[in-house]
């Protein structure tokens, strides 16, 4: 029996997340933005899209039977949502990632059932031992395996046509001006500038890239230029590769934020709206703020916080990881002393 009221499963609530005005961000840039809230989806990420689609995808076209494996390179969030699809179907999932995932999110995808494999992070993309190269070796090794590839999927593109495009366009009824997106994989800017630009080619899209990323220079120069690629602590946001799932053409400008002010805005994020996002939804608010020549008082904004901050206890919203990176002053948040009661705050 099925009730009405009841899902057949988890993955039946995936997408439809909620359009939120940010107040402070509106006041401040005298506009009207409105955040895409992804960490609504059941694994907290718009991750959970692509997983879906892809998994069921490979499934139509017979790269995957019961039994198989899915196999992914990933930053954390495709995996963790990978890792939730695949044990629901019945399906191996084996991940490859790199020292620089946080604890949580290794946890989260092992909490599925998936076996994590971490790469150095200093690996360049084609190098034996980087998480790109490990996945597709096993990928090759392993028969009734399918991988994913984010980077280069054409499905990473299609579930945001598919779904976050047209989610986007119901929900701001068709006045949405900007849409604003960080771009790593590329999929969630581009498939839903795609079918947003299809109804509206006057929307500016705007990308947010991190400094120390290729994409921009890319983006403006058509060169792939390694001398771009600088270390940063920002996650989901930016590449030293170019994915084929990143359709520039879609893409009006590139703008570029720091870790410090990303992070600590994502933190204000939490205090001021009782949103916490994950890095790259700090770096997507921290980039409308260099944007604000592009907004009118009449401007409908859309920026995506693609996942959620409890994916980042041990980093971001963590005071001694933020003090060990210089990203917060100890005095910033050592409890103070309040004489009358004695408390500490």
């Amino acid at each position: 029996m099925r009730l009405k009221g009841a899902k057949e499963s988890i993955l039946e609530t995936i997408g439809d997340t909620p359009l939120i005005r940010l107040q402070q961000a509106s006041k401040d840039l005298n506009t009207n933005v409105y955040a895409k809230l992804e960490s609504f989806n059941p694994g907290h990420s718009a991750k959970d899209r692509i997983a879906l689609y892809a998994i069921e995808k490979a499934e139509r076209n017979g790269q995957l039977s019961p039994g198989g494996t899915v196999i992914e390179s990933t930053s954390g969030n495709t995996g963790r949502s990978l890792a939730m699809v695949a044990a629901l179907k019945g399906y191996k999932c084996v991940l490859f990632t790199t020292t620089k995932i946080s604890f949580e999110k290794k946890a989260l995808m092992e909490a599925y059932g998936a076996q994590v494999v971490i790469c150095p992070k200093e690996a360049h993309a084609d190098h034996p031992e980087s998480y790109y190269e490990r996945a597709k070796t096993l990928h090759a090794e392993t028969p009734n395996s399918v991988y994913i590839n984010q980077y280069y999927n054409d499905s990473n593109v299609e579930a945001h046509y598919a779904l976050t495009g047209p989610e986007i366009w119901k929900q701001t009824e068709g006045k949405i001006t900007h849409y604003v997106a960080c771009v790593g994989s590329g999929g969630t800017i581009s498939g839903t500038s795609k079918f947003l630009k299809e109804q509206n080619a006057d929307i500016r899209v705007l990308g947010v890239d991190a400094y120390g990323s290729v994409l921009t220079k890319y983006h403006t120069d058509g060169v792939l230029d390694e001398n771009e690629i600088k270390p940063y602590k920002l996650e989901g946001v930016g590449k030293s590769i170019i994915p084929s799932s990143v359709l520039f053409e879609n893409i009006d400008k590139f703008y570029q934020v720091d870790d410090k002010p990303s992070l600590l805005r994502a933190r204000e994020l939490a205090k001021t709206e009782s949103i916490m996002p994950g890095p790259s939804g700090g770096a997507a608010v921290e980039a409308l703020y260099h944007m604000k020549d592009e907004f009118t008082p009449d401007s409908v904004v859309v920026v995506v916080l693609p996942d959620h901050g409890a994916g980042y206890l041990s980093k971001l919203y963590s005071n001694q990881w933020m003090s060990e990176n210089n990203f917060l002053n100890r005095v910033d948040y050592e409890p103070k002393t309040v004489e009358k009661s004695g408390l500490q705050l």
